[in-house]
């Protein structure tokens, strides 16, 4: 399946319309069979093992109920964390925002573009940076923009996407099953032909030298890709090994003194000075 763009309902219509409504409630159960918070999850727990003053970014974060869920499965030592929602639309409520800090997470929306945001002053320091369902509805050239971009603030990138196949073409068809609303049941199609598959997100990456990226399938229709930047080698780690190796040398190098010949050593013939004399 060749990879095709198209525009969602959901992303023309208004934020209170009450299909609109409907169809991101529908996003988050989709989210929670499809095991996205799950999925975000583990690769946030499996990559960082400090999370003490640790600032996250989600890009296109609609009304910050998926984060939520990420946040919930974090519960225990990921505390005190700072969070920025960047979306378009300031959807983040009262009440998410009361059950974050519940979690001792700080939450804050950020409106506006996602480009215009990341060409924005740089924060002080972003550990990750994370995307769900939100890559697939960019042409390969502006995702190139928004990895570079991407790369330039934070030292992590998580993404979790449709996978584009043909059983999630099939199974996306069938939403009307279990009672998505008309927008959700005309997106769910665009979105899997819009996903991603084998490492074609790896292939946009700006930096292969000095990140590590990971790309793979996730689930039964989903896609997770994941940057990290690798951290240089510590110099100073190395130097009591090349110190050692070094005044091993020296010493190995230094010549032998010669032992006075004395009466009893042997000449050359094995015969002591003194028989010789004889």
């Amino acid at each position: 399946m060749e990879r095709c763009v198209r525009k969602e309902l959901l992303d023309e219509l208004p934020p209170q319309d009450s299909r609109a409504l409907r169809s991101r409630g529908d996003l988050l159960r989709l989210n929670s069979w499809m095991g996205h918070p799950r999925i975000m999850a583990k690769a946030l727990q499996e990559i960082f093992s400090r999370h003490l003053f640790f600032r996250i970014v989600e890009l296109g974060a609609g009304d910050g109920e998926f984060l939520l869920r990420v946040a919930r499965r974090l519960r225990g030592p990921w505390r005190g964390l700072d969070a920025t929602l960047v979306d378009r639309v300031d959807l983040l409520t009262a009440r998410t925002q009361a059950e974050f800090a519940e979690h001792n997470w700080r939450v804050e929306p950020a409106k506006g573009d996602v480009f215009q945001w990341l060409r924005g002053p740089k924060p002080e320091k972003v550990e990750v940076i994370l995307a769900n369902l939100f890559l697939h509805h960019f042409q390969e050239k502006e995702l190139r923009t928004l990895f570079e971009e991407v790369a330039d603030k934070a030292q992590t990138f998580i993404a979790v996407e449709p996978r584009r196949s043909r059983h999630g073409m099939f199974f996306s068809r069938l939403l009307w099953c279990i009672g998505c609303n008309s927008v959700t049941r005309h997106d769910a199609p665009l979105s899997v032909g819009a996903g991603f598959s084998g490492q074609e997100l790896s292939a946009l990456w700006p930096d292969h030298e000095n990140w590590e990226l990971t790309e793979q399938s996730a689930g039964l229709f989903s896609h997770l890709f994941i940057a990290r930047r690798k951290r240089p080698i510590d110099s100073t780690l190395f130097q009591p090994i090349v110190r050692a190796v070094f005044n091993r040398t020296a010493a190995n190098s230094e010549p032998a003194h010669a032992e006075p010949e004395t009466a009893s050593s042997p000449d050359a013939l094995g015969k002591p000075a003194q028989e010789r004399e004889r």
